[in-house]
C-alpha cells in the first residue's frame, strides 16, 4: 500500500475539515469497515452497495468512481469500505504526490486483479500525469516512450482490471475528458445532527468515552454537519471530561467546553464570523468578491471557497452571485444588526 500525506490545511483550528497530522491513526481506527457500519449518505450508499454486489458476483473490477463534496464527509472512508467489501486491496495517495508518470506508473504496476486505487485531491494532478492515466483507466494500459530523439519508441504494458476512485473538493477544477472517464460520480452532502449523533456514540463507544444523550446531540448541532469535525470535537471533550470533570461527558460539561473552544450553537467558529462581520460591516452586506475578502481576513481564497463558504452558503448566511458574496437576512439576524433597505442592483436573499 502506497501512503501519501494529505496536503496542510491552512485553516489549524478546531473546526477545520482537513485532517490533521496528529489525527491520521485515530480517523483510521474510527472509520467504518463496512457499509453496514457507514453512517449516512444514505442514497449514495444503497447505489454502491449495488454497485459492489454485482462486481463482485460477476468477478469484475468495479467502475471507476468519482466522489466530490466538502472535506471530512466520508470520501476516504467509502474507498476503503468498497475495497473491503470486494475483498481486494487498497493503493492510496493523493493527486500532489504524483509529480511525475513514473509515480504514477509505479502505483499501476503494482496493482493486482480488481484492485483499488484511490487518489485523494485529484483535482490537483499535473496535465502530464492526468494524460498519462487516459489509457490505464479506459483500457488498463500503459503507453511508455522508451528514449527520446530518432531512437524514441512506444511501449505498452497491460495492467489489471482496476478500479480507480477519485476524491475531490472541487469539482469544478477537474478537466472534463478526466471527469467523463469516471462511470460513477457522486457527490457527498453535510451530515444531519442526527447522523452526526450516532456517528458521536459510535466513536464514544470505540474510545471508551461515557458520553451523554443530550451531550451528543449539542455537539452534533454544533460540528458543522461534518463527521471529522465531530469526532474532533469528541476528542476534545474527553480531555475537558478527564481534567475537569468525573471523565464523562454531560450536556453541562459539552455546552460549556464548546463554548470555551469557539464553537457556537450555531456551529460558526471565528473566522465565520469574521467573514460574515466583514460583508456586513466593511462592505455594506456585499456584493464583494471573494479575493477582497480574503485580503480583508488575511484568509486564502482556496481555503475560503473549500472550507467556510459550502457551510455558510448551507445553513442561509451567505450568498453567491454574479457580482460577488452577500450577507443574506439570516447573516444580520444572527449579529443582531438591521439590515440595509433592498436595492434594485442586489437583494439581500
Amino acid at each position: 500500500m502506497v501512503m501519501a500525506r494529505k496536503s496542510e490545511s491552512r485553516k489549524t483550528d478546531t473546526l477545520s475539515e482537513e485532517i490533521q497530522p496528529d489525527e491520521v491513526r485515530l480517523e483510521a481506527s474510527l472509520r467504518p469497515r463496512s457499509f453496514d457500519e457507514y453512517v449516512g449518505q444514505g442514497p449514495v450508499v444503497e447505489k454502491l452497495k449495488v454497485y459492489v454486489q454485482a462486481a463482485r458476483s460477476r468477478g469484475d473490477s468495479l467502475d471507476h468512481c468519482l466522489f466530490s463534496g466538502p472535506p471530512g464527509l466520508g470520501k476516504t472512508s467509502l474507498a476503503h469500505i468498497i475495497a473491503n467489501e470486494l475483498g481486494v486491496g487498497i493503493h492510496v495517495t493523493s493527486g500532489p504526490a504524483l509529480e511525475r508518470k513514473g509515480d504514477l506508473a509505479g502505483l499501476l504496476t503494482n496493482l493486482n486483479a480488481r484492485d483499488v486505487l484511490f487518489i485523494d485531491e485529484i483535482h490537483r494532478l499535473n496535465a502530464a500525469v492526468e494524460e498519462y492515466l487516459y489509457p490505464a483507466m479506459e483500457d488498463f494500459r500503459l503507453d511508455i516512450t522508451i528514449d527520446t530523439g530518432p531512437a524514441a519508441r512506444a511501449m505498452k504494458i497491460d495492467l489489471p482490471p482496476f478500479t480507480l476512485i477519485g476524491a475531490t473538493t472541487r469539482t469544478g477544477l477537474l478537466t472534463s475528458p478526466l471527469r467523463d472517464r469516471f462511470q460513477i460520480q457522486e457527490r457527498l452532502e453535510y451530515y444531519d445532527p442526527k447522523a452526526l449523533e450516532l456517528i458521536l456514540h459510535r466513536s464514544a463507544r470505540i474510545l471508551g468515552i461515557p458520553l451523554d444523550k443530550d451531550a451528543a446531540r449539542e455537539v452534533a448541532t454544533r460540528s458543522r454537519g461534518t463527521p471529522r469535525i465531530t469526532n474532533r470535537l469528541l476528542r476534545r471533550l474527553r480531555d475537558f471530561a478527564e481534567v475537569e470533570g468525573n471523565g464523562k461527558i454531560t450536556l453541562e460539561l459539552a455546552k460549556k467546553s464548546l463554548d470555551r473552544l469557539g464553537v457556537d450553537a450555531s456551529g460558526l467558529d471565528a473566522m465565520d464570523r469574521k467573514i460574515l462581520l466583514t460583508i456586513i460591516e466593511k462592505f455594506g452586506g456585499g456584493p464583494v468578491g471573494v479575493e477582497t475578502i480574503a485580503a480583508s481576513v488575511g484568509e486564502q481564497r482556496d481555503t475560503i471557497e473549500d472550507v467556510y463558504e459550502p457551510f455558510l452558503m448551507q445553513e442561509g448566511f451567505l450568498q453567491r452571485t454574479p457580482r460577488g458574496r452577500m450577507a443574506t437576512h439570516r447573516a444580520y439576524q444572527y449579529f443582531k444588526k438591521q439590515p440595509p433597505p433592498p436595492t434594485p442592483q442586489g437583494m439581500l436573499f
